[in-house]
């Protein structure tokens, strides 16, 4: 790797560093805000736990989709999901962000990048379906974890990516098990009636 090249790695990944200080939605179980960064690492975590009941799948492109598919939100933020409906032009910003955070990244590894980001947003591979329910899932897993302010939405984990749990028998299984937890939590935070 030429001396420029290697430059602009580093410069790429000082930038990258953003995406730990990006704050999501979603609280952790001691009730920190929860980081872009560390809903990722955890979605790779999933990825490689449950890895084996997706032998077709390329585990490397899986993770690296799973890495990358955040990275845009290190310059501009998360949208919450909640709020998604709402910002039709998330994906246009995020991927806007991701090109100007990755532009000093060789030629080849930017094209590389971006390619696996936009197989990621247009769910075009096997790899990229799996991805977006595992993500959709480690959201609702850390809703029902985390201690959330007064009056969080649990109801909303009911409906939120339901659409991508059909691509895999072992999504709809988790998805029935955290649903429940769902239910659960929401019933806890249901305000009491007065007698």
């Amino acid at each position: 790797m030429s001396i420029t090249d290697l430059q602009g790695c580093l410069t790429f990944l000082r930038e990258a560093e953003r995406l730990k200080s990006v704050l999501r939605s979603a609280y952790t179980s001691t009730g920190q805000q929860e980081s872009t960064a560390e809903h990722s690492w955890r979605l790779c975590l999933m990825a490689m736990v449950f890895a084996s009941e997706f032998p077709t799948l390329d585990l490397a492109k899986t993770l690296k989709l799973c890495v990358l598919h955040d990275l845009g939100e290190a310059l501009h933020g998360d949208v919450p999901a909640v709020q998604q409906a709402q910002n039709p032009g998330k994906s246009d910003v995020e991927r806007a962000d991701l090109q100007t955070l990755m532009q000093t990244l060789p030629r080849p590894l930017f094209d590389d990048f971006m390619g696996l980001w936009e197989e990621y947003e247009n769910a075009s591979s096997p790899e990229a379906r799996i991805v977006k329910g595992l993500d959709k899932l480690e959201t609702i897993l850390q809703h029902n974890q985390g201690i959330n302010p007064s009056g969080f939405d649990y109801a909303f984990n009911l409906d939120y990516g339901q659409k991508h749990m059909g691509e895999h028998p072992l999504l709809q299984q988790i998805r029935t098990l955290v649903d429940a937890d769902t239910r659960a939590r929401h019933a806890d935070n249901a305000p009491q009636r007065k007698p």
